[in-house]
């Protein structure tokens, strides 16, 4: 059987952590038994603000936030893609691979966008895992306009690659473009989880957002989509799609 992935677009609740976490919960704990991956939008546990209210919503990796995330996967036997602020001495804007048996790896965002760049230090290494769909890589939001990140990992000959975003409803179109660009440049699966709804915090900027998650085939065509509903794509990728791309675009040979 091919495996499955769900993008989970949710909306945020800015610096409430535990409302989020219960909603990632109740999100798996609803998940089919043939989703393999459940991926989560950015900052999806924490949300952001560009002040110094985001420090006391960020959530070390050894959390209990974190720990409760290993439950949820386990419990679903999913593995789980999910972002948050990251503690670590410093900020960072992080997104956490958690497996069904327990294992968790953090990637870092490493292209800080606008006020995040005050606040958080940029991540300094990819990310690549091997996951039920393969080898596959993980990036957050602004990396995607990034074309060295995606060339390097070209170079891996990833099989798919898992996005993380909450991107402006205002680019809503770039956003979309760029996952189907990402994808047809490795000849890859990819999948974009973004957020939905609206960050309506006191003394921050309003800002909508765009949802808009999708799984791109590798061929750069859109397998799926959503609007800006919160919804579950549940998509499975069908195994052939990769190879019969792979064959006829001869990108790692040519």
């Amino acid at each position: 059987m091919s495996p499955t992935v769900a993008a989970c677009q949710m909306a945020v609740d800015d610096l409430d952590v535990e409302a989020n976490l219960e909603t990632v919960e109740a999100r798996v704990a609803d998940l089919s038994d043939e989703v393999d991956i459940a991926c989560f939008p950015e900052q999806a546990l924490t949300g952001f603000v560009p002040d110094e209210r985001i420090a006391e919503a960020a959530i070390p990796r050894d959390s209990v936030e974190i720990d409760r995330l290993r439950g949820s996967a386990a419990d679903a036997d999913c593995d789980l893609l999910v972002g948050f602020i990251e503690d670590d001495d410093e900020l960072y804007n992080a997104a956490a691979y958690v497996r069904a048996d327990g294992t968790v790896d953090i990637y870092r965002k490493r292209h800080l966008w606008a006020g995040e760049a005050a606040l958080l230090e940029p991540g300094n290494a990819l990310l690549t895992l091997e996951t039920p769909l393969g080898k596959t890589g993980v990036l957050t939001c602004y990396d995607l306009n990034f074309v060295e990140e995606s060339a390097t990992l070209t170079e891996k000959r990833l099989d798919a690659l898992l996005v993380v975003g909450a991107w402006p409803a205002t680019h809503s179109d770039n956003w979309r473009l760029l996952v189907r660009a990402r994808a047809l440049d490795g000849v890859r699966w990819a999948v974009g989880t973004g957020r939905t709804g609206r960050r309506d915090v006191e003394d921050a900027r309003v800002v909508d957002y765009t949802g808009r998650s999708l799984v791109v085939r590798p061929d750069g065509g859109i397998r799926a989509e959503l609007n800006t509903a919160e919804r579950d794509l549940v998509v499975e990728l069908a195994d052939e799609a990769l190879p019969r791309q792979r064959e006829l675009v001869g990108i790692f040979e040519d």
